[in-house]
């Protein structure tokens, strides 16, 4: 279905020989915040209009997981196994934790509010090597009822959080972004990228990457433009295990290098929104467009464990 546009020999090493984008399945409204949970072989994902969170397994196909989820969005995994979301809905970041068998068990709410004020709607969400949970706050999920519900800001600004689970100190380490949207870490964890998409509510708005130094594994600073993706929005990425950013975009997953060029593409037949790795080998990318999940493998690894 798809060829590869190789825009510098960098990313020459990664499409595989015979290998090209499928199509598993279809069905949805927006597919975002892609989970691959390899216990069980399969892929979450959450349908945000419809309220529901999906799911794919390579012999069962699309399946609903999940009906009236509170308008989930991203999603990530805590190296025990728990499954986190970020609830437009909830305005909070819920923790789903799993049984012996893989059994959810009820969900539980982590954090929803900075200092006595609700947070606008959490919308990614990455943990960092040390259990440190990180989570972008746009107004999406209040903006309407068609993602959430609409409301005031009760913080009257967009921020990145850090959570300590341990401690349960929760603090703003960015206030840069205008609406921060997608975030990832480098294979180092030294440099933390985060999306602006405030061109997604607002005329001439931004749509590019703001690339942060982790300062002590819990700050940042020096923030500079990493990338401008153009068409659409960088509204979710993900990074390989060479520090290659595989981000969303209006055609395509738009891939850049660490040192922020665009080394390459791979064209989508609809509008991408988020991606993840995943499979037996970490080497597949699963791509949220649209209505539809494609599949690729490369050659190449996700930066973190599935």
């Amino acid at each position: 279905m798809t060829s590869f546009h190789i825009l510098d020999p960098r990313f020459a090493k990664i499409p595989l020989a015979g290998e090209a984008m499928e199509k598993l399945c279809t069905g949805a409204i927006w597919n975002e915040g892609p989970v691959w949970i390899g216990e069980e072989g399969v892929l979450l994902w959450s349908d945000i209009p419809n309220n529901r969170m999906l799911r794919w397994h390579p012999a069962e196909g699309m399946t609903v997981w999940r009906e009236k989820v509170e308008f989930t969005n991203g999603h990530t995994r805590e190296a025990n196994g728990s499954l986190l979301h970020c609830s437009h809905g909830l305005r909070a970041v819920v923790r789903t934790r799993f049984d012996t068998k893989m059994q959810a068990l009820p969900d539980e709410i982590v954090v929803d509010r900075y200092q006595g004020r609700r947070f606008n709607s959490p919308n990614d969400i990455v943990v960092k090597s040390d259990g440190s949970i990180w989570f972008t706050d746009p107004p999406y999920g209040i903006a309407s009822n068609r993602e959430g519900y609409a409301a005031p800001s009760e913080l009257g600004d967009c921020y990145v959080f850090r959570l300590d689970p341990k401690s349960g100190a929760l603090r703003i380490v960015s206030d840069f972004v205008e609406e921060p949207n997608g975030l990832a870490f480098s294979p180092d964890e030294s440099v933390l990228y985060v999306s602006d998409t405030s061109a997604a509510l607002r005329e001439g708005g931004n749509h590019h990457i703001v690339a942060f130094d982790v300062v002590g594994g819990q700050d940042l600073s020096n923030p500079r433009i990493f990338a401008v993706v153009n068409p659409g929005l960088a509204d979710g990425f993900r990074v390989d295990k060479n520090g290659f950013v595989y981000t969303s975009s209006e055609d395509s997953v738009q891939v850049y290098h660490p040192d922020g060029t665009l080394i390459g593409r791979l064209p989508v037949p609809e509008k991408v929104g988020n991606v993840t790795f995943g499979g037996a080998a970490g080497d597949e990318l699963f791509i949220c467009a649209s209505s539809s999940i494609y599949r690729i493998r490369l050659n190449t690894r996700g930066a973190t464990p599935t």
